[in-house]
């Protein structure tokens, strides 16, 4: 018999999306821009606490935006995390700079504060500080943004935070994504709301958002006919998208919910396990448990993961392996990067031990212990011996 599919993180849809969309096509605002577009602005703004949001096509947009309005240029260096998407640094190629990677931590798997001083220590020797530092809240979870913070503010370097997964993530009580000069949010189809597509760049700094808007409609100047004094981009979210997402966030709490509740799930069936930790949650903070994550201990893990994605995908279960991370990627081969400490790579010990299991807000209980059971059954096997996902 052939099981009905269970994806990684499918869109969940609350039922009034269509309120927005059905207003927007009664009103004819069907162009890129109109009200839905600014009230999706003011009501991000006011979820988490800013001054002002921007509402772009993608989370990848409102990262080179905010690059561009650091003033990050060619010949310029942008520190960033190492474990994560490519699309956290993908922008920094786009405005010509150049990126250094720094390691993960084990408490928050994000951005070692041990790693960045180091990094900052020789950029400073070298006379040649970043122009900003592009910190990534990995899979729901904070990263160490007091400390972190700290030290870039120390050398006088603005932060970017990347926020793509963390929405509804709370740091000391503090939402995420607000710890930066700008942050950034995505709205990816898997992400824990969703707008289809887009992004949204999110600021205290009400005339950078003003600029933001600017350049992501084309950068078109202030005339009767159409005149251009910069390079724009056509980076701007859709009324009909915004009034998706409108809806997505009158739901977001719940769905923090759903998903912390997936992870205490898994986290109480799988916990005693031998050998398998789940993400821990760092201390003083929420995490939205976008995805829920874990890793494998010892000798083998490797062939652990590997053992579960390939039983959990002849299931007909999509899972997938953590980040690979951005300084083991082909398209970055030689890029400088700064592990957690001597004989210590945090997030190549994670790329090679962990994994994500479906954890959509949606998901059944039934199908979650389906997944728990393939989870448990390919533990009690013998995993055999399979390649390190090094080198795949």
């Amino acid at each position: 018999m052939t099981h009905s599919r269970i994806l990684l993180s499918p869109p969940h849809m609350s039922g009034r999306e269509q309120h927005y969309i059905q207003e927007a096509f009664e009103t004819n605002w069907i162009a890129p821009l109109g009200p839905n577009v600014d009230a999706f602005e003011r009501e991000v703004a006011d979820y988490v606490g800013t001054r002002g949001a921007a509402a772009l096509s993608s989370g990848t947009a409102a990262i080179h935006v905010a690059l561009q309005l650091l003033g990050v240029g060619s010949g310029d260096v942008v520190f960033c995390s190492s474990m994560t998407f490519i699309a956290s640094a993908n922008p920094i190629v786009y405005q010509g700079a150049a990126p250094v990677f720094i390691d993960s931590e084990p408490e928050s798997w994000n951005m070692s504060p041990a790693a960045l001083e180091r990094a900052f220590a020789e950029a400073k020797a070298e006379q040649r500080l970043p122009k900003a530092v592009i910190v990534v809240n990995l899979y729901g979870q904070s990263a160490k943004m007091n400390e972190l913070t700290e030290i870039c503010g120390r050398y006088g370097v603005p932060v970017v935070e990347d926020a793509a997964e963390s929405l509804g993530t709370t740091y000391e009580g503090r939402p995420s994504g607000t710890f930066g000069r700008f942050g950034i949010f995505s709205f990816n189809g898997n992400k824990i709301i969703t707008t289809s597509g887009g992004g949204m760049l999110v600021s205290d700094d009400p005339e950078a958002l003003n600029r933001a808007r600017f350049l992501a409609t084309q950068a078109r100047d202030a005339a009767p006919h159409y005149q251009h004094s910069v390079i724009g981009h056509n980076y701007r979210m859709s009324n009909l998208l915004a009034g998706v997402g409108r809806a997505q966030l009158e739901v977001l709490d719940s769905r923090v919910d759903a998903r912390r509740a997936v992870f205490g799930r898994y986290q109480e069936a799988l916990g005693r396990e031998e050998g398998l930790r789940f993400m821990p949650e760092l201390a003083g903070t929420r995490s939205n448990r976008w995805l829920t994550t874990l890793t494998f201990q010892g000798e083998g893990a490797a062939a652990k993961v590997h053992g579960v994605l390939n039983r959990l995908a002849e299931e007909n279960i999509e899972a997938r392996p953590l980040w690979k991370p951005l300084h083991l990627q082909p398209v970055f081969a030689g890029v400088k990067f700064y592990p957690h400490s001597d004989g210590v790579c945090v997030s190549e010990e994670l790329f090679e031990s962990g994994l994500c299991l479906p954890s959509g807000s949606s998901m059944s209980q039934s199908e979650q212990e389906r997944v728990i059971e393939v989870v448990r059954r390919t533990l009690n096997e013998s995993a055999g011996s399979l390649p390190s996902l090094r080198s795949v």
